[in-house]
């Protein structure tokens, strides 16, 4: 009968391990903001004095675009390989505890130097004058909830919020339905509804005006598509976009016609992920069409449709091209939060103003966003 003693290896063969040596807290913690503000600081340092050069007359224009190319990508390059020759100089124990934060620093700092200085930079303007030197406490804010502007536009910002994402949801999913039940001509047909995607908000503002265009009798013919409908069919030619409160249903349609293409291209690979057998099983137990549609499809693909329809709420809570493209919002009562807060910066000048509505608009996004997270942070959960 052996003893423990007799089971353990004896000292001939055996490999002693090194003992594990931790690096103290508080030289990672500092290496680690070492390397994560470093590399900003050294390019910004060299990004300014690439500046002053890159803004002389004189330089040689040539010579100009090669400097600025090298520091462009040469630079960062050789930024980051030398900060990582850097790191492998420390002892090991504080290598791999310090790398990933001189990659992923950098862009923490300049995210929080971009992102949130300017928000609590707005909010501090929001508390103040014209100029955003003098206090003048929430005199602002009453400003964006009082007048009458303000007011028909926040009233409109609803109605974009609701109409729009109900509507551009509903199409795109309607043509995704239809467009997976195509054999050929599927890409062709998908291609040619998302291509409105491709132009700009203000690209697309010029060319609906084309389509509401109008103009009285003595300016000369009418040149707009819908008008032209209309004197074909032996009516008077209509002023689209003075028609109070429909002109506001009109713009809404050329964010429409825009979004539908990305809705109905996300909603169709969402579809697609559905396996055939449990379609083809509902269909054999006697369903149709409708009813796999509604208890099937639609179900299955709800989450999806739940960040399509957010992403739609945040850009018609934005939504700021069309109704300055268009013109004249406070004439044609098109006026939205978004246009408010442009026209008050950079029209009349007002930065208190200004901000107070940009506040109230970041507000107003910010439980759609913590909602949608909440739901992307559940959906994973489950998976």
């Amino acid at each position: 009968m052996t003893t423990g003693s007799e089971l353990q290896p004896s000292g001939e063969g055996t490999v002693e391990q090194p003992p594990v040596t931790r690096a103290p807290a508080i030289g990672v913690f500092l290496l680690r903001v070492l390397g994560a503000v470093a590399i900003p600081i050294v390019a910004f340092f060299l990004l300014w004095v690439t500046f002053d050069f890159l803004r002389d007359e004189d330089a040689n224009r040539l010579l100009v675009v090669g400097v600025a190319i090298f520091v462009g990508v040469a630079g960062v390059f050789f930024l980051y390989w030398g900060m990582n020759r850097a790191i492998e100089l420390l002892p090991e124990r504080y290598r791999e505890g310090v790398r990933p934060y001189v990659f992923v620093g950098p862009a923490l700092v300049i995210l929080s130097v971009f992102m949130i200085y300017p928000v609590i930079n707005t909010i501090l303007i929001s508390f103040k004058d014209s100029v955003g030197e003098d206090f003048v406490g929430l005199d602002n804010f009453e400003f964006v909830f009082t007048d009458r502007y303000m007011l028909r536009a926040i009233r409109n910002t609803a109605g974009w919020i609701i109409l729009v994402p109900l509507a551009a949801v509903s199409i795109g999913l309607a043509f995704a339905t239809l467009a997976d039940r195509l054999g050929r001509g599927e890409s062709i047909a998908k291609s040619l509804i998302f291509l409105p995607m491709a132009i700009s908000f203000a690209g697309a503002s010029a060319t609906w005006t084309l389509i509401y265009a109008f103009r009285p009798e003595e300016f000369g013919s009418n040149i707009g598509l819908l008008n032209g409908i209309m004197i074909g069919l032996g009516q008077n030619p209509v002023p689209w976009l003075q028609q109070q409160p429909w002109n506001n249903l009109l713009l809404m349609v050329i964010m429409v016609w825009m979004q539908t293409g990305f809705a109905m291209v996300v909603l169709s690979a969402a579809i697609k992920s559905i396996p055939d057998e449990i379609l083809e099983a509902a269909r054999i137990d006697g369903a149709s069409e409708l009813q796999v549609f509604r208890r099937i499809i639609v179900p299955t693909i709800l989450p999806t449709i739940v960040v399509v329809t957010t992403y739609m709420v945040i850009n018609a809570l934005k939504v700021f091209d069309i109704v300055f493209v268009i013109g004249s919002p406070e004439a044609n009562g098109t006026v939205v939060i978004a246009e408010r807060m442009i026209d008050w910066f950079f029209i009349s000048n007002h930065d208190g103003r200004a901000a107070a509505i940009a506040v109230v608009l970041f507000v107003a996004i910010v439980p759609v966003m913590i909602w949608n997270i909440r739901r992307f942070r559940e959906e994973e959960a489950i998976r």
